[in-house]
């Protein structure tokens, strides 16, 4: 008997380990998502089922963590910027983006470092079911 209840116990554990894990593993968006990780410089505006509307601020010299952006968006730039994104492989590349100006932008998993000599701001509308 102490047998099967220890064999029970095991499987029990083993199943309920597993699915934390598998759970984690299949959203890593929760995890990384830079509202999450930076509250002070994503402001969610409006949130609904077709779109998320962000305030974003970002300050001379800050940098993020690295996040996920698990949706396409676009990035209407309030201030000018200048920004170096480094991806999760190492590799850096150095974006602007002028006062006025508005971009579309792809999912990405990055980090992003303010390198301009003023803060940053733009709106960022996320676009939840835009492929």
């Amino acid at each position: 008997m102490k047998r099967t209840a220890y064999l029970t116990t095991g499987m029990l554990i083993g199943i309920l380990t597993t699915s934390l894990a598998f759970a984690a593993w299949s959203r890593p968006t929760s995890a990384q998502d830079p509202v999450k990780l930076e509250p002070d410089s994503y402001k969610v505006l409006l949130e609904n089922d077709q779109v998320r509307v962000i305030d974003y601020h970002l300050g001379k010299g800050q940098k993020e963590p690295m996040h996920f952006h698990a949706t396409p968006a676009v990035v209407y730039w309030f201030t000018d910027a200048k920004l170096l994104n480094t991806l999760p492989d190492g590799k850096s590349k150095e974006l602007s983006g002028k006062a006025g100006e508005a971009i579309w932008r792809g999912p990405a998993t990055h980090t992003t470092a303010n390198v301009g000599d003023t803060e940053v701001h733009a709106l960022v509308v996320e676009c939840k079911n835009c492929k």
